[in-house]
């Protein structure tokens, strides 16, 4: 049995969080992580309990009062992260996979109609992908399984079995979770798309169609730009061709090849497609030619997987009322840390900003959102927001170097956040200023 706080030993050390003061408690996902040795990313916040009887933040620290305290036990701390924290699906996965089954079997059937002990048990089969020696619930008003205060839910089915409706916004193979915040709630009340719509609702046509042709031609540079390179203006030109066409075609993984083909016009030296060896964003030392990775890229035998997650995700989000600058942030994000080509993966992820918000009927038809122009702009908070995710991740994976200098793995909100600072910026300063720049020009 595991012990989360043990007074024979001092308070685990999360690498960037500050230390505890003394007599605090872990709780929640910090006490699992730390009990049950998950070597997982540490979440953006985790919960511990301490001596004064006020809640407050320290840091990445999120302090609760001793009357929050659980109990020391499996049970009492996952139910505690659940009802505190919401749900991370990492954490659980690797708790799952070091955890008996009967251990989440006796909480369920100590609890069968308990909310948490249900949302549990349903995430269990979920995640693991096979059925607990449980009978199905039959009593138990259905609950959601993302709590909406903290975290932002997906369209929602009922799951009989475990009489719960999962919210969940995606599948086993491709779920990332927003976190809740007051920042993402103003900017999704600021109705930014109608205020796009407001900005060019009063612009002569023809004064629109000169902007519209400028704000190709920029924003596809800056995409380039971005990944350091500078084409010849034919294949500026090209690209800009396709992102002023978005929202076309359903986002497939034939799409996916098509766009990589359309960025990449020359495969002498790039296998086009899937990538079939392993993948790194960063350098090469001068001397010796090992890489020197700032990102991993997931491994050629899960790209198939993954990829089936992310478009069976955006098949499911693009049918509900799920934000499209949150879509669009999810969706793009996740592309880009999958980086499943050789070369190429930074356009594409920039693309898919452009293709969402246009499918989602975010952007007016015909109008061109330059929002590579302004990641440009912003190209160190950009770096950040990407690192955000990467640097966590980089020191769990296990690799080695190989004979061509790549790598091989061996073993298994701040974007969003990002990326509406981009929308905001680029509805209520970029657009208004090109179209005021160009009125100016004709007169």
């Amino acid at each position: 049995m595991v012990a989360y706080n043990q007074n024979s030993r001092p308070v685990p050390v999360f690498h960037a969080f500050p230390a505890l003061e003394e007599g605090s408690t872990l709780a929640g996902y910090a006490a699992l992580i730390a009990g049950h040795g998950l070597l997982v990313p540490a979440p953006d916040y985790l919960c511990a309990i301490g001596t004064k009887h006020k809640r407050y933040e320290k840091g990445r620290w999120r302090i609760f009062t001793p009357r929050h305290k659980p109990n020391d036990s499996l049970h009492n701390h996952l139910t505690f992260a659940l009802k505190h924290e919401g749900i991370d699906l990492a954490v659980l996965k690797a708790l799952f996979v070091t955890t008996k089954p009967e251990a989440i079997i006796d909480i369920v059937r100590s609890e069968l109609t308990g909310a948490y002990s249900r949302r549990l048990w349903f995430l269990y089969e979920w995640l693991c992908g096979n059925e607990l020696d449980i009978e199905d619930a039959t009593q138990g008003n259905f609950v959601a399984i993302i709590n909406d205060t903290l975290q932002y839910p997906g369209p929602s089915h009922n799951s009989k079995r475990h009489r719960v409706r999962n919210n969940l916004p995606g599948t086993r193979e491709f779920c990332p979770l927003i976190r809740r915040t007051e920042k993402l709630d103003r900017f999704i009340g600021m109705n930014l798309s109608q205020a796009a719509i407001d900005h060019i609702g009063k612009t002569h046509s023809d004064l629109l169609s000169r902007a519209t042709a400028f704000l190709l031609l920029k924003d596809s540079k800056a995409s380039y730009t971005i990944e350091g390179e500078t084409p010849p203006h034919n294949r500026i030109e090209r690209w800009g061709k396709i992102i002023g066409a978005p929202g076309r075609c359903k986002i497939s993984i034939e799409e996916l090849e098509s766009l990589q083909h359309a960025v990449i016009v020359d495969n002498r030296f790039v296998m086009p497609g899937l990538r079939i060896e392993g993948g790194f964003v960063g350098d090469h030392d001068r001397t010796t030619g090992m890489p020197m990775p700032v990102h991993i890229s997931a491994r050629p035998e899960d790209l198939e997987s993954l990829l089936s997650g992310l478009i069976e995700t955006y098949q499911l989000l693009g049918k509900s009322d799920y934000d499209a600058v949150l879509m669009a942030a999810l969706m793009a994000f996740g592309f880009v840390f999958i980086h499943p080509f050789e070369d190429g993966n930074g356009r594409i992820h920039r693309y898919l900003f452009h293709h969402i918000l246009a499918e989602k009927g975010f952007v007016a038809k015909g109008l061109v959102f330059p929002v590579s122009a302004v990641i440009l702009e912003r190209i160190d908070d950009y770096r950040q927001t990407l690192e955000h995710y990467s640097k966590p991740r980089l020191d769990l994976i296990e690799w080695r170097p190989t004979d061509k200098n790549n790598v091989e793995v061996l073993n298994e909100t701040k974007q969003a956040g990002f990326f509406f600072e981009c929308v905001e910026e680029t509805v209520n300063k970029t657009l208004p200023e090109e179209v005021s720049y160009l009125k100016t020009c004709t007169k």
